[in-house]
């Protein structure tokens, strides 16, 4: 216990970055909770929904990169790369991963039905479909991490 709390008072860049993905995912549950009207553990710790706490993480981790060692420092360059990069993917091939999986549980499902009623294996085969992120969610993850990456109080 004593070495989180050593590495999380003595790395503000990291604390920042871990407490913006912990309030997007409560976010998540929390809206989640209100369109479907149950309660879902899972979208604590699960991918895909609104705000993207991949993109609120790596935004708060750029903001926080940029007080802590300014914006012309190396590692202000690699922090902002992987944001990027990490925003475009979460937009792109993960959203497409999970559109792909929607259609292929779908033909599972109608196989299912028509060949193979009774086998365990095939009932249970279920791909994830919530993966990716649509464009509003990401922006939704980068405002949460502008705001969480500007009023953590650094340097005390």
């Amino acid at each position: 216990m004593q070495f989180i709390h050593s590495v999380l008072t003595f790395n503000e860049i990291l604390t920042v970055s871990l407490l913006s993905w912990f309030v997007a995912q409560v976010l998540k549950t929390i809206i989640n909770f209100v369109l479907l009207g149950r309660f879902q553990l899972e979208r604590m710790w699960g991918d895909g929904g609104m705000p993207s706490a991949h993109s609120a993480t790596v935004t708060a981790m750029v903001i926080a990169t940029a007080r802590s060692e300014g914006i012309h420092s190396a590692i202000f360059a690699v922090a902002a790369v992987v944001a990027i990069i990490t925003m475009h993917d979460a937009m792109g091939v993960r959203r497409e991963t999970g559109e792909q999986a929607k259609v292929l549980n779908k033909m599972l499902e109608q196989w299912i039905e028509v060949t193979e009623k009774n086998n365990p294996f095939l009932q249970n085969m279920h791909l994830k479909e919530m993966v990716g992120h649509t464009p509003l969610q990401v922006m939704a993850g980068f405002a949460l991490g502008i705001l969480v990456g500007f009023l953590y109080p650094m340097g005390l």
